[in-house]
């Protein structure tokens, strides 16, 4: 018999039939709306594989329903949706899809810091609701992005990435990271720096750290008061890692100018979130790999992943390695 496997979001025709040549498959309808928990429940009790999205919480109560699961395949970088350490106590394998977005995701990152930096967003809503007179001196003006000095929290691939980009607009770039970059530095021109002197002398803070407990709440009231009155708050990591009361606080009171935001602490956001009615932050709906060639590369990386996990092969991006030397 085929292995069953269960996917959790509409993805790529030609991805799904991969995985169908070789699998039973069944998979959740809605493209833009997320699996019932009730409906995944039931779902993961026969199934030997799940393909799985971030926007699904995979705990170990879900995981304890599962009879026959061999594979988690995490079709995002991150794996903070999922209990890796109840998956691992069960010996099913949780996988994810470094790498593939990593060039969009600085691309991203970098458009969101220069939109919020130049006003872009409310300039646009400025002009479409007729509010445009005449060309005036000191309408919409923004912070200079060229040469300014760019301070990166999380010195991994995406945050190489970004600082790549950042040498072409002759920024300063400072970086905070667990351990130092020694490669990094020379290629990049990188100053290493601690939390809080980076904090205090960037004029863009862009948050590109993994969200653990550690970083959960890294940027909360205290972080956000050493920072520049004109500086400027990029996140394209995870939303629980800036406390967003105090950066609603901070953004309101002119603490710092303004921020630019692609993750929440609870996403999808609702309607009267209140950082939406601040008019200094520029909000994206958690797009930053949303290209098409990334998000179908992606998708196939997943299923290569969950593939290889249900042919007693080892993923090439297994998570919980320590399965291996069992």
């Amino acid at each position: 018999m085929k292995p069953k496997v269960y996917i959790t979001r509409r993805i790529p025709k030609e991805v799904v039939e991969k995985i169908g040549q070789l699998c039973e498959v069944r998979m959740w309808g809605e493209e833009d709306v997320p699996v019932p928990r009730q409906v995944l429940e039931e779902e993961i009790i026969e199934a030997d594989g799940l393909f799985c999205l971030l926007t699904e919480s995979i705990d170990e109560s879900l995981i304890s329903r599962a009879k026959n699961l061999k594979v988690i395949s995490n079709m995002a970088v991150g794996y903070n949706n999922i209990d890796v350490d109840a998956a691992t106590r069960r010996g099913i394998m949780v996988t994810n899809t470094p790498g593939v977005l990593t060039e969009t995701t600085a691309d991203l990152t970098f458009a969101l810091l220069m939109a919020t930096a130049r006003r872009i967003v409310e300039s646009t809503d400025y002009l479409r609701s007729g509010k445009w007179k005449t060309w005036s001196p000191m309408l919409l003006t923004g912070q200079d992005v060229y040469g300014a000095t760019l301070g990166i929290i999380g010195m991994g691939r995406i945050g190489e990435a970004v600082a790549k980009r950042a040498k072409g607009f002759d920024m300063k770039v400072l970086y905070h990271n667990r351990n130092r970059k020694l490669e990094a530095e020379q290629t990049f021109d990188l100053e290493y720096a601690d939390l809080q002197t980076l904090l205090k002398e960037s004029d863009f803070v862009c948050v590109m750290t993994p969200y653990t407990p550690e970083t959960r709440n890294l940027i909360g009231e205290k972080e956000l008061s050493l920072m520049k009155k004109t500086a400027v708050l990029i996140n394209t990591a995870r939303g629980g890692i800036v406390n967003e009361q105090a950066l609603y606080e901070a953004l309101k009171n002119g603490t710092i100018w303004a921020a630019g935001l692609d993750v929440f602490e609870e996403e999808p956001i609702k309607p009267d979130h209140p950082l939406l009615k601040l008019p200094n932050v520029v909000m994206l709906p958690h797009i930053g790999s949303a290209s098409i060639k990334t998000r179908t590369r992606m998708a196939e990386v997943a299923a290569t992943n969950l593939l290889q996990a249900l042919s007693n092969q080892t993923p090439e991006h297994l998570v919980n390695r320590e399965l291996v030397n069992r």
